[in-house]
């Protein structure tokens, strides 16, 4: 059985779940939103994308987990931001709610981007209205994080704990829109748990070690340790376990054209082949600490 709201997001794998493990792909949306109004380069502004990664993580249904994925795009609203974080000084009228940006909003990529990757140019020719911005959080931010959070509740409930993959990509090299210096070389994958407060260390370390062990490179917790989707789920104490992996794009698609090279097949296999290892982890987790 497939869920999808048209445009919003879709959830795969619910039906047929049989662990606590749950995918998600906040960022490969390619549904660009009609008043979307910006003036950037359409292809360009395809960088903000992490174009593909569902599909390849698609393997996670065989491992018997849940795959969620958002449909519209991050650069219109990013569903792993908070819903606060946003500059003022970016709105044109009052919002209805308080803001509190981070560094992210200062970078131009916070909950509504103002700035298009790489090179950091102006995303509009005018400042987004307070009733735009809540309109898009109404319309797609609130529904993607309520119903990742729905998930993981329901599988929670079901066994007591739940294990959370939050899958992106990054470019190869960082961007004038980083905080790490613009030109610094990305390892093959860098896996996020906010310093351990996110999920249990085996969880990270499994994921580490599978990676390491087919020869990637691995980061952990730099420069990306994780954002609003690990922050707001992860809960190792109260048996939720939320984690980040971002993959190079130079392992599977052409950043200029966003068409697949020649690795994507063996990348998409090698993710098939992690949630599958994944889905083991889990099932020895449960068996030691069965759900009360």
């Amino acid at each position: 059985m497939t869920e999808t709201v048209p445009g919003v997001l879709t959830v795969r794998g619910a039906d047929t779940q049989a662990l606590p493990l749950v995918f998600d792909s906040p960022h490969s949306g390619t549904d660009y939103p009609a008043d979307f109004d910006h003036a950037a380069d359409p292809l360009t502004l395809r960088h903000a994308e992490d174009t593909h990664v569902a599909d390849l993580w698609e393997g996670a249904l065989d491992a018997g987990a849940i795959l969620l994925e958002a449909h519209f795009p991050r650069s219109y609203v990013d569903a792993n931001r908070a819903p606060d974080d946003m500059d003022p000084d970016q709105i044109d009228g009052t919002y209805p709610a308080p803001l509190n940006p981070t560094v992210k909003s200062q970078l131009g990529i916070g909950l509504c981007w103002t700035r298009v990757p790489p090179a950091g140019g102006p995303l509009y020719t005018r400042r987004l209205s307070a009733e735009e911005v809540a309109a898009r959080v109404d319309r797609y931010h609130h529904p993607y994080q309520s119903r990742l959070r729905a998930l993981l509740d329901d599988s929670h409930a079901r066994w007591g704990a739940v294990w959370h993959v939050n899958c992106h990509s990054m470019q190869e090299v960082a961007s004038a829109m980083s905080t790490q210096t613009r030109g610094t070389p990305r390892p093959d994958f860098v896996l996020g748990d906010r310093d351990g407060t996110a999920c249990e260390a085996g969880f990270t370390e499994t994921v580490r070690a599978f990676l390491e062990a087919r020869g990637y490179s691995v980061a952990v917790n730099d420069p990306y340790k994780g954002m609003e989707l690990i922050r707001a789920n992860g809960d190792p104490a109260q048996g939720r376990h939320s984690m980040q992996i971002e993959v190079n794009r130079k392992l599977y698609m052409d950043e200029a054209t966003r068409a697949p090279n020649a690795g994507y097949d063996a990348l998409k296999a090698c993710f098939g082949a992690l949630a599958l290892h994944l889905s083991d982890y889990v099932a020895a987790r449960l068996e030691r600490t069965p759900a009360e």
